[in-house]
Parts: structure tokens; C-alpha cells; sequence
């Protein structure tokens, strides 16, 4: 669970009209379009509702078999604080420069709950409860899930369910139309390059005729 915002991002609030489309656009704009892969960590853990938001979006994603992102925790292996520092070195050594998205809960004002925040640069889990963990991703997707300020592991083991539950879905959601895009964007480079092979070998038989 992080506390701490970045400069750098852009704000979505899960109920609002359209929010999915524009995170997904918001999202695909940040991600390279080179051949790097793709990873989701997925910070979180299940025993304390408010910080089950990673492992609840990766456990929905799994469940949508992404074809381009490799995803790391979820409600039946989370990535937390004990095991974070050996999910990243496993990421770096089976996958070769990656580009990675960290998923977490945060806490914020009482009128920005509810609030998706997408922002560029690491995340620093754990922040808010004066944990010193590694800095994660290349980007970030944070949930505000409670209030900030005052007790802070109460405040998480008191958050809604719903509230986690209705931004982990739409994380979930934004990511999987991600992966769709990409897909469609790989099948159209594959045509193009069908096509030009095609012209190519048309042009050839005709000069020969």
C-alpha cells in the first residue's frame, strides 16, 4: 500500500462516464511499442481488505488471460512486502528488460476516494506505513481505497469491500482492453507486412511477364 503521489500522472474516478476507454488510451500511450515485455505487479496482500486491491486486479486478470502481459499477484500468490524484493529479481530474470506496471492501494484525501491515479516513474510500496521497500515499475496504477492521515493500518483493515472491489474490476477491465488493442495493433503490422510481400511478389511476376 502506497501513500505518497507522484507529479506526473493523471486522475480517473472509477464511477465516472467512459473512465475504462480514456485509462486504457491513457494506459496504451505510455507503453512502448517496441518488443520489451510487459509486466503487471500486482502489490497487496488479502489479509487486510483496503491492500487486497493488487492481489484482487491481478486475480481478475488471470482470470481474462491476457496474451501480452505477464502478470505477479494475486489473491492466491501476492506479491507483499516479505517477498517483494525476490518477485522483482524474478521478473528481471525471466524476462529481459521488461517494462513493468506496479498495481497498488493508496490512501488519500476523503474526496478523492474512489480515485484511479495513473502516473509515470516507480512506486514506492508500503510508503505509508514507514516501510522501506524497493521502488517498483516503470509506470504506476494506484486505487485511493480510504482516508489518509490517521491510523493507517486500521483505516485499511476497515475500507469497504466494494469500493476495492469496483477498482480492482475496472483496473482489471482497463488492462484487458489494453492487451486488445495490442493484439489488434500486432495483427495489423502482420497484414501490412503480408500485403507488401504480396505487392512485392505481383510486381516481380509482372516485370517478368
Amino acid at each position: 500500500m502506497r501513500e505518497k503521489l507522484y507529479v506526473e500522472q493523471t486522475r480517473f474516478l472509477w464511477d465516472a462516464p467512459h473512465t475504462m476507454r480514456q485509462l486504457s488510451e491513457q494506459l496504451r500511450s505510455k507503453i512502448p511499442a517496441d518488443s520489451r515485455p510487459l509486466v503487471l505487479i500486482c502489490i497487496g496482500t488479502d489479509r487486510s481488505t483496503g491492500d487486497s486491491l493488487g492481489p484482487l486486479t491481478g486475480t481478475f486478470l488471470k482470470e481474462r488471460r491476457l496474451s501480452h502481459f505477464h502478470v505477479y499477484g494475486t489473491l492466491e500468490a501476492p506479491v507483499h512486502a516479505k517477498n517483494l524484493q525476490e518477485v522483482l529479481q524474478t521478473v528481471q530474470e525471466d524476462h529481459q528488460d521488461p517494462f513493468v506496471i506496479a498495481v497498488d492501494a493508496c490512501l488519500g484525501s476523503y474526496q478523492n476516494v474512489g480515485t484511479i491515479v495513473l502516473g509515470d516513474g516507480p512506486l514506492l510500496p508500503g510508503s505509508a506505513l514507514g516501510r522501506d521497500l524497493p521502488p517498483v515499475g516503470d509506470i504506476y496504477l494506484t486505487g485511493i481505497v480510504n482516508v489518509s492521515g490517521f491510523m493507517e493500518l486500521s483505516v485499511l483493515q476497515s475500507t469497504r469491500l466494494y469500493t476495492v472491489m469496483n477498482i480492482a474490476k475496472l483496473l482489471a477491465g482497463s488492462l484487458k482492453f489494453v492487451d486488445w488493442k495490442i493484439h489488434r495493433e500486432q495483427e495489423a503490422l502482420i497484414q501490412e507486412g503480408t500485403n507488401v510481400v504480396a505487392f512485392q511478389q505481383m510486381k516481380k511476376e509482372a516485370d517478368s511477364g
